[in-house]
């Protein structure tokens, strides 16, 4: 950017968006694959001293809560990208990005991620997954 900036004094402008947007797209579309490995942070001290029954309960309310959330996120952001894409709007800058291929990722991932909290449910409910991936042995 210093080279393009200083030495051929051109704008770098579109970087700055771009990184932006590529930020925002890394996170809603890679943020599946973590739910999928179970890779995302998490406090788990009432389902580690709960019991069996305790501990699938919350799962389950924990799973349902967390697909509603997504699947409101989800239309709310396709909503949301469908209107750039109809009135065609750009970004700010001097660049004058189509608005509506960044936002993209936003319902693409949270669409993916509901499809995610919806197998973790299934899982959880058909008996694959133990609640919380605790067996009865942890406490």
């Amino acid at each position: 950017m210093v080279f393009v900036r200083y030495v051929l004094n051109h704008n770098t402008i579109w970087q700055t968006d771009f990184v932006t947007y590529s930020l925002v797209a890394a996170t809603f579309v890679g943020s599946p694959y973590v739910l999928m490995l179970r890779g995302h942070v998490n406090v788990d001290v009432l389902p580690l001293y709960s019991g069996p029954a305790l501990r699938y309960w919350l799962a389950l309310f924990s799973s349902l809560l967390s697909l509603a959330f997504c699947i409101a996120m989800a239309v709310l952001t396709y909503q949301f990208w469908h209107e750039a894409w109809q009135e065609r709007w750009v970004s700010d800058t001097m660049w004058r990005a189509r608005l509506w291929i960044p936002y993209s990722s936003m319902p693409i991932g949270l669409g993916v991620m509901s499809l995610q909290c919806l197998t973790d449910l299934m899982s959880l409910v058909s008996g694959r997954e133990p609640p919380f991936g605790m067996t009865s042995g942890h406490r």
